[in-house]
């Protein structure tokens, strides 16, 4: 296979950090045991064929593997692969570039493609289907229309909101797959790989330890492991051991189900500074002087999974497992969120 990776607009050092430990073919990857064979079957089928594979769309939330199986894509069928995301293509004509310079039967991943822009995405619309594109040429009305035919691609597309892709173009792609939150066993075999890769020494316990704190997600458990794995460092520690983890874990304020910094702040802050709720996200953010945007994707998804939050018409409320997880007892003026406020009709009006 071809080793050539362009990466546009994305964290080049991020990337490489995490290079090291990604899986590189099926068999190599841990979890989403569904998935794994729907694809497996898509694309031997496409192998015997000698034919490029459908377009594949992946989602979910981040870091549960959607860059790495794209990245497998590629490897599987022996082909290149081209990275960008939707965010750094904000005009047909960024589009128009990369899609003529692709090869036959590349890989292209467009990550977070909901974030495109609207003429990028409507030019993307023909090259999925026809694999041409049409090039403006000119303005106004001397403007003329130039077909460019494209070689056979395979777009292999990532989201962490599907529902805000169109409807034409997600029905373009011949394979769609949601990917689920990890068990915490397949975490602990992730970590155990992981470990063996980085040269890292550690017990059992302590695998387990770091996997239960990982949030259902590979890509904190990964993060999660290279700090303990410094903390022994500092501290001369050749063999990581259950204490260890547990003091590396406490140092960088992850506690015992994985909430962070910002988890504890906005769960403490709703119900110690609002008495439980409800209260509107922009007040909550102000509370722990964050941005709306980082509460929305970051603290709340993992709070209101957890049950710890439930998100209703009239704001964010604390549930009765959130009070118990401070070890505050809710007094009987507070609302008490139940099962019921976990399903409104729609999340995003409590502001």
């Amino acid at each position: 296979m071809s080793d050539r990776i362009t990466n546009e607009g994305a964290d080049d050092s991020e990337r490489i950090a995490e290079l090291v430990l990604r899986p590189k073919s099926l068999n190599e990857f841990v979890g989403q045991s569904r998935v794994r064979d729907q694809l497996d079957l898509l694309l031997s089928a496409a192998k015997q064929r000698s034919a490029v594979s459908d377009h594949i769309l992946f989602s979910g939330p981040p870091g549960l593997g959607k860059t790495t199986l794209a990245m497998i894509v590629a490897t599987e069928m022996n082909t290149p692969i081209r990275i960008t995301s939707g965010p750094a293509i904000q005009h047909a004509g960024d589009l128009a570039s990369i899609l003529s310079s692709l090869v036959e039967g590349e890989v292209l991943f467009l990550d977070e493609i909901h974030r495109m822009s609207r003429p990028a995405e409507e030019m993307l619309y023909m090259a999925m289907e026809d694999f041409r594109v049409d090039v403006i040429v000119g303005k106004g009305a001397g403007a003329t229309s130039i077909p460019l035919d494209l070689p056979h691609f395979t777009l292999v597309g990532a989201t962490t909101r599907a529902g805000l892709l169109p409807s034409p173009l997600r029905d373009r792609f011949g394979f769609t797959a949601q990917l689920d939150f990890y068990e915490t066993e397949e975490l602990s075999q992730i970590i155990r790989r992981s470990a063996e890769l980085l040269e890292i020494k550690i017990d059992t316990d302590s695998v387990a330890e770091i996997a239960s704190r990982s949030r259902g997600t590979p890509r904190v458990a990964n993060r999660l492991l290279r700090r303990v794995r410094d903390y022994a460092q500092v501290n001369a520690e050749k063999f990581i051991k259950l204490d260890h983890a547990q003091t590396a874990l406490k140092i960088y304020e992850v506690d015992e189900v994985g909430l962070d910094r910002l988890d504890k702040s906005v769960l403490s802050a709703l119900i110690k500074n609002f008495n439980g709720g409800p209260v509107g996200v922009s007040t909550l953010a102000m509370a722990v002087g964050e941005e709306i945007e980082t509460i929305e994707s970051l603290a709340e998804p993992f709070l209101v999974r957890m049950g710890f939050i439930a998100r209703t018409p009239r704001g964010r409320v604390a549930t009765a497992a959130g009070w118990s997880h401070l070890g505050i007892k809710p007094p009987l003026s507070a609302h008490i969120g139940t099962d019921a406020t976990l399903f409104d009709q729609d999340p995003d009006i409590a502001q």
